[in-house]
């Protein structure tokens, strides 16, 4: 990707500093884990047995543990090396749980992290094709992050997306291996499976909404366990399909939201999965135009 910084009326193109060492890269993303990736720093160097991760991160909107790896090289296999940290992660929860208790305020017991949302984050100056390759599955609980640095403290995270992955890495396993213990309890939710168990009339009423949201600039889409987030940046909606309706969460403060016409829910003190404190259930697209206007509101407020 080519840089450029405009001077005056001209373009000036932005040189790449390449980083020399890994600790470098795990400087700055152990110091932005917030900003890059939505995540709480728990551990730097943290070693169990005889394996040391790099990064243990926790991520609070899915109660589950992260494991961040640097490299600047590529002859290493992501896939390998993955579901072997994945495999010793589970393997070792309690520690990993001690660990987040010593160094936050909050406490945990094992059984309030949701191990089934645990994954494996890579970032590296660059990537080869077999390595990009060996992320191609559909529920992979592994992840591909390039990072550049440029002159003036400049720096870019990308993630590598894979293409048109239809195979599922558990048709991999291999009887007591680590893939078969990694598939077995960790689940990589895909919009898919969300939207299996609706209608016709809900498909289409989801399709429109979501064609909308995207048309929002940056907006990316994530599965998760409980519903399908939109976010850039952070969350701004959050969608759960059902069979006959779509609920959606607005993150959003309560008495923050101008809705005249006062279809949003007050969840805020209530249960509830999405983030935010409004709450809607659509089942037509009757009210659609206003109902984005609410939702254009969260985008506004969250984008960063």
């Amino acid at each position: 990707m080519n840089i450029y910084k405009l001077s005056g009326e001209k373009l000036k193109s932005v040189n790449e500093k390449a980083f020399k060492l890994e600790k470098e890269i795990q400087k700055v993303t152990e110091d932005n884990l917030g900003p890059v990736f939505g995540l709480e720093m728990v551990k730097s160097e943290f070693t169990v047995g005889n394996f040391r991760f790099d990064t243990v991160a926790y991520d609070a909107e899915l109660k589950s543990f992260v494991i961040i790896e640097y490299k600047r090289g590529t002859s290493y296999s992501v896939f390998d090396q993955g579901m072997n940290y994945l495999s010793l992660m589970l393997d070792n929860k309690a520690d990993f749980v001690l660990e987040y208790n010593e160094r936050s305020h909050n406490t945990l017991k094992r059984d309030d992290v949701d191990w089934t949302q645990t994954k494996v984050i890579f970032v590296s100056p660059s990537f080869n094709d077999y390595q990009k390759g060996a992320i191609n599955f559909k529920n992979l609980p592994i992840e591909l992050w390039e990072i550049t640095r440029y002159e003036g403290d400049l720096v870019s995270y990308d993630p590598i997306t894979p293409v048109g992955a239809t195979e599922s890495v558990a048709n991999l396993t291999k009887e007591g291996g680590a893939v078969a213990k990694v598939t077995k309890e960790i689940v990589v939710y895909t919009e898919e499976q969300h939207l299996s168990i609706c209608k016709p009339e809900i498909l289409e009423l989801y399709d429109e909404l979501k064609t909308r949201i995207e048309g929002f600039d940056k907006v990316t889409m994530k599965p998760i366990k409980r519903y399908v987030a939109f976010k850039a940046g952070t969350n701004f909606v959050d969608i759960h399909p059902q069979k006959n309706a779509l609920k959606i969460w607005l993150n959003m403060t309560k008495g923050s939201l101008d809705d005249s016409k006062g279809i949003m829910r007050d969840v805020s003190e209530i249960g509830h999965w999405g983030n935010g404190d409004y709450e809607l259930q659509v089942k037509d697209n009757s009210d659609i135009d206003y109902l984005m206007s609410l939702i254009k509101q969260s985008y506004l407020k969250n984008k960063k």
